[in-house]
């Protein structure tokens, strides 16, 4: 069997691949672009165009991988989300001093960058979804799996001193899992939208106060 000229079954099976490659590359170039310019400029102060332009690409290359601005944000939140071992912002801005600290930057504002864009983002995030409807719901869905998550990874807390609670119940003043993960991301959210602002009047290190008064002690 022949086959034409510069063309080899190996090489036509490879070409999907390539192209996989190639579409996951201008994707994440995409997602890059729009974590910079929405963190400096806002959601409405950087258009799709500009989003494009600061990745190399055509704005077509934004619709051949995104539905439209509320797809790419929603991806974008999905990509912040599983790119970062640590998702709470208070804790990630407490590394980021801590490692300043001991390399010895005098900068702080250099070091505490990659929390504090995602600190904006997450505002950013917030005030789209308030002013789309549509938009809203699908941010509130990703908002309430990020509360299932850390509710699955709290421990049962203790509550004040009684006989003990029948299984699967919650002891009297106990909160439930869910309502404590809740309590913890508007501590984190809050406290670091105030630190960010104002960080020597609102430390970072109260975070991890914070969370132990909310989400309790873990039984021994």
């Amino acid at each position: 069997m022949t086959h034409a000229r510069g063309h080899t079954p190996e090489s036509g099976a490879a070409r999907p691949g390539a192209r996989r490659d190639r579409r996951e590359q201008t994707r994440a170039a995409l997602l890059a672009a729009a974590e910079r310019l929405w963190a400096e400029r806002g959601i409405h102060g950087a258009s799709l165009d500009d989003i494009a332009a600061a990745a190399g690409l055509t704005k077509g290359a934004v619709y051949s991988n995104f539905a439209g601005k509320t797809d790419l944000l929603l991806a974008l939140m999905e990509r912040i989300t599983s790119a970062r071992t640590r998702t709470d912002v208070c804790d990630e801005l407490r590394a980021a001093a801590e490692d300043a600290d001991r390399t010895g930057r005098p900068s702080r504002r250099d070091s505490d960058e990659a929390p504090r864009r995602l600190a904006l983002l997450l505002v950013e995030f917030w005030l789209y979804g308030m002013r789309d409807y549509a938009a809203g719901w699908r941010i509130a869905d990703w908002y309430a799996e990020r509360r299932e998550q850390l509710a699955r990874e709290l421990e049962p807390a203790d509550g004040p001193a009684h006989d003990g609670p029948a299984p699967g119940e919650l002891a009297p003043g106990e909160l439930a899992p869910g309502d404590r993960a809740t309590l913890t991301m508007a501590l984190d959210f809050g406290l670091a939208f105030q630190h960010l602002l104002d960080p020597v009047r609102v430390p970072a290190d109260l975070y991890s106060t914070g969370k132990t008064l909310v989400q309790g002690r873990p039984r021994p």
